[in-house]
């Protein structure tokens, strides 16, 4: 029965507090697998109105979760069942702690009295998600609501992340002892955070002999350069950034998932750093004075990486993690919110930039992304889709060889736009961030992108899109190899052993995937005309384009 929120003890059972305590904090769905032990849960869903998304694997579930913290704002939900259920589900909350995306992982196990006993599927399962999660509480009677609210404030707490929650079945089951308040829910815009009741406790500003060091190195650099990292993805209003670089007319760089934060077309725009063609990028980099970390988390790339020994102006949430080659020169910690406004306040920076220099390099930069080839090239592949994907629109892809090449390639033009793992880089990553991105945000286009390996490891997931009527593009650049791993037996002079994905002449696919109509295309006009149906079709489309990889030999790896 549905839980009544009267303001006296709760009627109904714990499994419909807990729909009811997060239905009240924003959550609208949850992703998982079933078992009998999941069951409760799942029933008290669909009695409080909230959404099941079947999924063909856990850790699909739980990416697809830390997608929907990203797109949202609130914690996304991932469920599964004990054991195997647990330990698949872990894979993409691995994704959620390393990425910084709030999320909620619940474990439907055994009765209490089962548990820590040798009996079938049990494991200890706060000792496997200790590790990758902020923390891992059991849910117990009486302390129900409690316990998921400190969870939805600890997840949206920085650094955000994952919590996971246990949850044994006579729990669930039993009725609620707790007094529930009522319910003040009101509703609030698609594109502003909806998590009311759990909020984020607030960073501290940053020292004020901190901003004033940072200034004394603004004002003395000739030629700065800001790199943007993930951390600032998070930040309340990221148009602060675009601010701040003009208020100093500072060229910018970013990390992979930073991309969009400000819009790429910017004349100050430099691109991705340390994805394909990362010499190029380095050695323009290291021409600066000074670098200025914005919102840097080294989770995707570490300082020594590309900094050189250029002096570096780190203003993040946290300490920079570095080597002791790097010259940290300052580093302002605290809200990246109230740092960038009162930093923004200085004197602007005297910039010596040559005239059109960071318009010269970008040109250079994108050219030798885009080699002559004889065949259809990933790179062509990719200019089609985002000369078709809207501005607004939203690119969700995978890990591989692609991924260096998307990176540096393409150009993202608003924030929660351009959807990729660093920090953990799984394989298996795209189709559902796509599925999280669609539901979350449905009036937004969304195609995802991947290569051949990754959509062998989560096909199954193309029938979710299905099922749940999402129109869905995903292009699938099928170069018949693992060409990251193989790009790397040639580096280091080894043999071709294990990376070949299709071997044997190439077939096109079937007329569709669990339902979902698959077409090949091996250039970039079928591929144009095809995803131009995709994307104006009621439902998911599998388009293979067969592609020649062989220039990220030249552009992945240089």
């Amino acid at each position: 029965m549905a839980l009544e929120r009267t303001g006296r003890q709760a009627a109904g059972s714990n499994a419909d507090l807990i729909v009811a305590v997060l239905k009240a904090a924003g959550v609208r769905h949850g992703f998982g697998v079933p078992s009998g032990n999941v069951l409760p849960l799942m029933d008290a869903m669909r009695a409080g109105g909230m959404r099941f998304v079947l999924t063909a694997h856990e850790g699909s579930a739980a990416f697809a979760a830390d997608v929907t913290g990203r797109m949202s704002g609130v914690p996304g939900l991932c469920i599964a069942t004990l054991g195997p259920g647990a330990t698949n589900l872990s894979t993409g909350v691995g994704s959620a702690w390393l990425d910084r995306s709030p999320l909620l992982a619940i474990t439907c196990t055994l009765n209490e009295a089962q548990l820590g006993r040798r009996l079938q599927m049990w494991i200890d399962h706060q000792a496997l998600f200790k590790p990758i999660t902020k923390g891992s509480f059991r849910l117990r009677r009486g302390e129900i609501a409690a316990t998921l609210n400190a969870a939805l404030q600890l997840a949206l707490t920085e650094p955000q992340g994952p919590v996971h929650l246990d949850l044994p079945e006579d729990v669930a089951l039993a009725p609620v002892t707790e007094t529930l308040a009522p319910a003040t829910e009101t509703p609030a815009p698609a594109t502003e955070p909806l998590c009311r009741t759990a909020q984020p406790v607030p960073l501290a500003a940053a020292a004020p002999v901190a901003i004033a060091r940072a200034g004394e190195l603004l004002r003395a650099a000739r030629r700065p350069i800001a790199v943007i990292g993930a951390n600032a993805m998070r930040m309340r209003d990221p148009q602060a950034l675009r601010a701040f670089i003009e208020h100093h007319g500072m060229p910018f760089a970013t990390t992979l998932m930073a991309k969009g934060l400000i819009d790429e077309d910017h004349p100050l725009s430099l691109g991705c750093i340390e994805r394909a063609l990362r010499q190029l990028q380095r050695g323009f980099i290291r021409g600066a004075d000074l670098i200025v970390g914005l919102g840097y988390d080294t989770i995707e790339v570490e300082y020594e990486a590309w900094a050189g020994a250029v002096p570096v102006l780190h203003v993040d949430i946290g300490s920079a993690d570095v080597d002791a080659s790097v010259h940290i020169a300052q580093q302002v910690l605290g809200d990246l919110d109230d740092a960038l406004a009162r930093l923004r306040a200085l004197p602007a920076a005297s910039n010596a930039w040559p005239a059109q220099a960071v318009r010269r390099h970008r040109d250079a930069f994108q050219a030798a992304l885009r080699p002559q080839t004889k065949g259809f090239a990933p790179h062509q592949a990719i200019d089609v889709v985002r000369k078709l994907l809207p501005r607004e629109g939203v690119l969700a892809f995978d890990v591989g060889a692609h991924t260096h090449q998307i990176g540096s390639q393409w150009t993202a033009h608003a924030p929660r736009s351009f959807l990729i793992t660093n920090g953990w880089s799984s394989m298996g990553f795209g189709i559902p961030a796509a599925l999280a991105a669609k539901l979350a945000r449905p009036e937004l286009p969304v195609v995802c992108v991947l290569g051949d390996g990754c959509f062998q490891m989560t096909c199954g997931e193309v029938a979710v899109a299905l099922r749940e009527r999402l129109a869905i593009p995903i292009v699938v650049l099928d170069d018949r190899w693992l060409s990251l791993i193989k790009l790397k037996q040639e580096r280091r002079h080894l043999p071709h052993f294990g990376t070949e994905v299709s071997p044997g002449a190439y077939r096109p696919p079937p007329a569709h995937y669990f339902g979902v109509p698959a077409v090949g295309v091996d250039s970039a006009a079928d591929l144009e005309r095809e995803l131009r149906k995709a994307l104006a079709a009621d439902g998911p489309t599998i388009i293979e384009a067969l592609v020649d990889a062989a220039h990220y030999s030249q552009t992945v790896f240089d």
